[in-house]
């Protein structure tokens, strides 16, 4: 008979290096109620099933989903491709700046102007492989006019820094522009107003993957109410690029399982793959 022991020790064993894959050296201390309001834009969702994802090797070989109940993915609405050209990649820096200054910087076209200390255009490499998109900005984007810079954004940067690339690679953005009070989910009429900025954004990049983060981002960029632990790993398509559905960092804080974090892993993995990026075999330190 085996001893329980050794269970336990394998356990811990695949929960360190699912850490490690995120750039972290130990498990986290339960959060407080305190630290977990400081948490910008938290999906409420339900937790990954344990037979959802397989933890296995974090590092060399790519993490394989036991057979999931909806294996099937949901048929997507039809969007028409770029008619534009693509620019170069000073062509596109200077267009994004122009689109911010001119235009995102000064909106009122919302009521989410009304409170704000910044808004959050976006930041990262113009002519970035990669593009996140979130929900919204936090308190703490609000106050900097950055994404993802409160604890979501540092698990972010950790979570890019364990594919093997920095934070200035990539491309960071959410659907709307402004922090909706509380960092309640962006009504309805606040998305459908602020998003052809991000659009416009998108068809200046022209990135090779989007990674959505969350539900929100996945239901508006699909343009349908779905789940997003039925989504999340399911290759999807946006106008012809090609987009992968995952948690978002929020979530990951307040659902911190093995089996959460090896899900993530296994979506950033396929990633990678998809671009044809090596899967590091150790953690970035």
């Amino acid at each position: 008979m085996s001893d329980p022991s050794d269970k336990i020790k394998a356990r811990a064993r695949v929960a360190l290096r699912a850490e490690r894959a995120f750039g972290l050296d130990a498990l986290p201390v339960q959060m407080t109620d305190v630290e977990i309001a400081e948490v910008e834009q938290t999906p409420r969702v339900a937790t990954v099933p344990a037979n959802q994802a397989a933890a296995s090797d974090l590092f060399g070989k790519p993490i394989v989903p036991k057979a999931q109940a909806h294996s099937t993915p949901l048929p997507v609405v039809a969007k028409e491709s770029f008619t534009s050209s693509p620019l170069s990649a000073e062509e596109k820096r200077c267009a994004l700046a122009e689109l911010d200054e001119k235009q995102v910087k000064g909106c009122v076209k919302c009521r989410l102007h009304e409170k704000r200390t910044n808004t959050v255009f976006g930041e990262g490499d113009p002519d970035a492989k990669i593009m996140f998109i979130g929900e919204g900005p936090g308190e703490n984007e609000d106050i900097q006019g950055r994404p993802f810079v409160g604890r979501a954004g540092e698990l972010l940067n950790k979570m890019i820094a364990g594919m093997g690339l920095k934070r200035e690679q990539v491309y960071i953005a959410n659907i709307v522009k402004c922090r909706p009070p509380n960092n309640r989910e962006p009504a309805p009429d606040e998305v459908a107003t602020c998003t052809p900025y991000l659009e416009k954004q998108i068809e200046i990049i022209r990135p090779a993957v989007i990674v959505t983060l969350g539900r929100p981002a996945i239901q508006h960029m699909l343009q349908q109410k779905i789940s997003i632990t039925r989504m999340r790993g399911q290759w999807q398509s946006w106008r012809g690029i090609r987009l992968m559905p995952t948690f978002h960092p929020a979530y990951i804080l307040r659902n911190y399982t093995e089996e959460t974090r090896a899900a993530v892993w296994s979506d950033l993995q396929q990633v990678l793959k998809e671009l044809g990026l090596p899967i590091p075999s150790r953690a970035k330190r």
